[in-house]
């Protein structure tokens, strides 16, 4: 065993994870250039090497949980050297980046609609869903998500809404359709746009092919889900201040939102492969950029539920993969599978063990009439009713859905 292979073996050893162990999270290793490659590349050569089928793992999500939480033995135990823990820590575990917004857009969005229609919900929502309550399965968690979303925003009939990176159109439509609201989506993604623009066909809905930056008008009401991610730490004062300029005197602005403890997130290799320049800001990055624009009303960090709608999508993927594949072999080849196995398995740990957050900001844009209440949990009935109707999840978002469950022990 050469020095390479001793380490990494001992540094896994410390979470309970076995090399060539026989229990679900321990790890097989293929090729020996995994081990050199890992302690000299850190958490980006961790999933490159994945990728590049250098070792595998039944159940990545359950590995990296114990990498997670050993996390201060391994720092404070294992014999090496000061500077090579700080690069395999400072490249294993979060810091950050800039981002360029329309990369993302083209990289990641437009891959192609028919695989997001394979792993996500009806509604197409790319973002952690709400498992509070009543929600059993995937669409039930989304629905409950935009439920909450437009109860902290006090949605009225009439309203209009601004939804800036409104995704796929799938909160659009709920908005519009449950709340008798109009909707105007913004979106740098062609795909996106091209999807959204069909399922919300008849409603009161506007998309636009439009960045932020170059908004005009004034909106009652003011969402972000899962956007601000795309910004940039650089642009999140001037992103702010678009937005206050956007709302009305007495208006609401709910931000959703990734979120970590620290303020200088970094994953080279989700940046790389998955969102090329993200970065996820910090309770300090919302802070300054909100001064003296907003009164913070409200703050809910419902990151826990993200680790449950990763497992979600990735049940999806795995369910569905064989169709994929049969449609589109050239693109759908087995380097994207493993790709997407990896980042769906491994980022769940992360927001099980609150690596990683889930925040929705309640903002107010001077006075909120009669002040703001955090509206009561409705979220259960809102789902149970439509169950109880006779229609599921499903046909209220007027698609067919997949039959999406939770393997136990996950």
């Amino acid at each position: 065993m050469n020095f390479f292979e001793r380490k990494v073996t001992d540094l896994f050893s410390l979470a309970g994870v076995k090399i060539g162990g026989t229990e679900r999270h321990d790890i097989t290793v293929h090729d020996p250039r995994f081990y050199r490659r890992f302690l000299t590349d850190g958490r980006l050569g961790l999933g490159e090497s994945y990728m590049d089928g250098w070792w595998d793992c039944e159940r990545i999500d359950e590995m990296m949980l114990r990498v997670y939480t050993a996390e201060k033995l391994i720092v404070d135990h294992l014999h090496t050297p000061s500077t090579l823990i700080k690069t395999l820590f400072s490249k294993f575990l979060p810091h950050g980046s800039k981002w360029r917004s329309k990369e993302i857009g083209k990289f990641h969005y437009d891959i192609g609609n028919d695989f997001y229609e394979a792993i996500l919900d009806p509604y197409f929502n790319y973002t952690c869903g709400y498992w509070g309550g009543a929600a059993k399965t995937l669409d039930d968690a989304q629905i409950s998500k935009m439920d909450r979303i437009c109860r902290k925003l006090k949605l009225k009939p009439g309203m209009k809404l601004l939804d800036i990176g409104c995704g796929w159109g799938g909160f659009a439509k709920f908005a519009a359709e449950r709340y008798g609201v109009h909707v105007t989506g913004i979106s740098i993604s062609e795909e996106q746009l091209k999807h959204a623009r069909r399922l919300c066909k008849g409603l009161n809905v506007d998309f636009r092919y439009l960045d932020y930056r170059y908004l005009s008008g004034t909106f009652d009401r003011v969402t972000t889900i899962g956007m601000i991610e795309h910004v940039g730490p650089r642009y999140y004062r001037p992103f702010m201040e678009k937005v206050e300029s956007s709302l009305v005197d007495g208006g609401i602005f709910v931000l959703h939102t990734l979120g970590f403890n620290t303020s200088d997130y970094k994953n080279p290799w989700l940046q790389k492969y998955i969102f090329p320049g993200g970065f996820i800001p910090s309770l300090r990055h919302i802070a300054q950029a909100h001064e003296g624009l907003f009164s913070t009303e409200h703050v809910e960090n419902i990151g826990y539920d993200y680790a449950q709608t990763l497992l979600c999508w990735f049940d999806n993927l795995e369910k569905n993969w064989a169709d994929l594949q049969s449609r589109n072999p050239e693109k759908y080849d087995e380097r994207f599978f493993r790709t997407w196995r990896y980042y769906l398995l491994a980022t769940s740990a992360g927001f099980l063990v609150g690596k990683a957050l889930v925040w929705h900001f309640v903002f107010s844009k001077g006075w909120v009439d009669g002040g703001y209440v955090f509206p009561v949990d409705e979220s259960v009935h809102n789902v149970a009713t439509v169950v109880d109707s006779g229609s599921s999840a499903e046909d209220y978002a007027d698609t067919t859905s997949r039959d999406v469950s939770l393997t136990t022990g996950r």
